[in-house]
């Protein structure tokens, strides 16, 4: 594979295959919620506090969607059903930062204007916005530069969000290639910790591998090893090697054009030992859970479902003493796998709508039961989501039910002997096709190994 730096131009028939459906969701969206036309803002950097310094840009996703190009600082796109869509370009003169070039391909998907002063921009951006009696504003914001805004509109909003969760084939080629990245980048990562690397070695091998900067990534790498895989989002790099490697968990992404790939896996640092069995023996009911995967089979489900499964490992490997389903009726699997099952992907790694049922904006919140479950629609093709169970020692949540009624039916010595492993996460970014899936994840393992 050939990873393409961000510079490179999209794939000019995907693409504007994809603003043409874009253009008509956006269209019918607008006509919906009775707008006449949308500024969509693509924000600005901010300052940390008492700072002159900010961390990096990231784009209103809504922005992004139409226009994939890493620096659109301040830049702003105005929709109007029927016209070309037209776009404001940020270039600012500058000597103290490298000014963006404007992307030449972008001219034949927009109107596209280039400004090198941000109040010159909103200045063209409002004259033309006034031609039109009711405007929406999506972004940070509004600015008193905006007047004619309704600022990020609830209806409109919905109705935006509810259609991101189908993928454009664009879009979809954009997370496989992200898939592609982020797997070249674990391997390289699984063969430093082999090589007996730090945690922040491992990191800077995986970057250097996947062709990434810190910045460039869809969310902070989680490279846990031992005891810090019990942590859940782990955020620190050590940089010495513990006395006795264990166990090593990765949880790390890539981006293209914008797009999000989300992928852990967990090793033990003796392939032959326990551990290794129980990351085996998850990683295959994984499998099987994912080989269910079709439109139509509900996402709680498939929650549920690997809660069973859950109990079933915890009682193959004498983490509790009692029947599996009692293990999952009793709740003992929470214990072991507090978060959700997965999450939509797309421009951003946790996608929005995951709850949603409806483009007005009905919610299907996850059950009481469930708390973290991000995603409880039904499966639908072009749907993209992640697939990560997980089987975790966690102190907090051991010692909890050590003390409690439930207790009794824990193997304490086993669950002891696990906790410096810290736990296991197996996650696969998986799309959902007319009559089955497809598994990016691991159909890019098997071509990189």
């Amino acid at each position: 594979m050939s990873i393409l730096p961000p510079m490179n131009p999209p794939p000019a028939d995907s693409y504007k295959a994809h603003l043409e459906t874009i253009e008509s969701q956006w269209e019918t969206a607008l006509a919906a919620t009775q707008f006449d036309a949308v500024i969509v803002a693509a924000g600005a950097s901010r300052n940390y506090l008492f700072d002159d310094h900010a961390p990096t840009f990231r784009a209103n996703p809504h922005l992004a969607l139409w226009f994939p190009f890493e620096q659109a600082e301040n830049s702003a796109l105005l929709v109007v059903p029927g016209d070309r869509p037209k776009l404001y370009f940020y270039q600012p003169k500058d000597y103290w930062h490298l000014p963006p070039e404007a992307p030449t391909w972008a001219e034949s998907a927009f109107d596209m204007k280039t400004f090198d002063s941000v109040d010159a921009l909103h200045s063209a951006l409002l004259n033309d916005a006034e031609r039109h009696n009711k405007v929406a504003y999506i972004g940070e914001g509004p600015s008193p530069n905006f007047p004619v805004a309704d600022a990020n509109p609830t209806l409109l909003i919905n109705r935006l969000h509810y259609q991101r969760a189908y993928k454009t084939p664009f879009e979809i080629d954009c997370i496989r290639a992200a898939t592609e990245a982020s797997v070249i980048g674990h391997v390289a990562a699984r063969k430093a910790f082999a090589a007996g690397c730090s945690e922040f070695q491992i990191h800077s091998d995986y970057l250097a591998a996947s062709l990434q900067t810190a910045a460039d990534l869809p969310y902070s790498n989680i490279v846990a090893v031992n005891e810090h895989a019990a942590v859940l989002h782990y955020q620190h790099y050590d940089v010495a090697v513990p006395d006795e490697p264990r166990s090593f968990l990765i949880d790390a992404g890539a981006r293209h054009f914008g797009y999000a790939a989300d992928i852990t896996r967990t090793y033990s640092a003796h392939p032959s030992d326990r551990f290794a069995e129980l990351i085996d023996a998850l990683d295959r009911e994984q499998q099987t859970l994912v080989q269910t995967i079709r439109p139509g089979i509900d996402y709680l489900d498939l929650h549920v479902d690997m809660h069973r499964r859950l109990g079933v490992l915890l009682a193959d490997f004498d983490l509790v003493r009692c029947h599996p389903d009692h293990a999952f009726e009793s709740g003992i699997t929470q214990s072991f796998l507090p978060h959700g099952l997965g999450h939509l992907l797309g421009l951003q790694t946790h996608d929005v709508a995951g709850q949603q049922t409806s483009a007005d904006g009905g919610q299907s919140p996850p059950p009481e039961a469930y708390p973290a479950l991000r995603l409880t629609r039904r499966c639908e093709a072009s749907m993209v989501f992640t697939i990560e169970p997980g089987l975790y020692f966690i102190p907090i949540l051991l010692d909890a039910l050590r003390k409690g009624p439930l207790g009794k039916e824990v193997n304490w010595t086993t669950v002891d002997a696990f906790l410096p492993y810290g736990g296991i996460r197996i996650e696969d970014n998986v799309l959902v096709t007319h009559d089955s899936h497809h598994n990016f994840t691991r159909e890019a393992f098997a071509a990189h190994g």
